[in-house]
């Protein structure tokens, strides 16, 4: 079970008291963007074994959406951060990278 706390309201919680939004960072097309953009935006998505950043919402609280860095292999979770964040903060990727040495941010475009 995962044990997330939301950046917002200070709650900690069980995974039950949030809701998985899906992949963190990814980038958002505009009206003018081509067909082949919108459909890697909406279909081409990470699934890695190991790190990874995803977006929740806070329901049984605040409601609000925020971000958590997390390892899928051990369900470790290295922090969670506002969703207007545009890149993990440096304190959570200090942390993965001690757990995980090797480990480097890389940027999603």
């Amino acid at each position: 079970m995962l044990l997330l706390e939301c950046p917002y309201c200070g709650v900690a919680g069980e995974e039950t008291e949030f809701h998985g939004g899906g992949e963190a960072h990814l980038k958002r097309f505009g009206p003018d963007s081509s067909d082949a953009d919108f459909e890697g935006y909406l279909f081409q998505r990470q699934n890695p074994r190991g790190v990874h950043f995803e977006r929740w919402r806070h329901v049984n609280g605040c409601g609000k959406w925020f971000h958590a860095a997390r390892c899928t292999r051990t369900l470790e979770v290295f922090g969670t951060y506002p969703a207007q964040t545009t890149e993990p903060p440096q304190e959570i990727r200090d942390r993965i990278s001690v757990r995980r040495p090797g480990w480097t941010w890389r940027e999603f475009s």
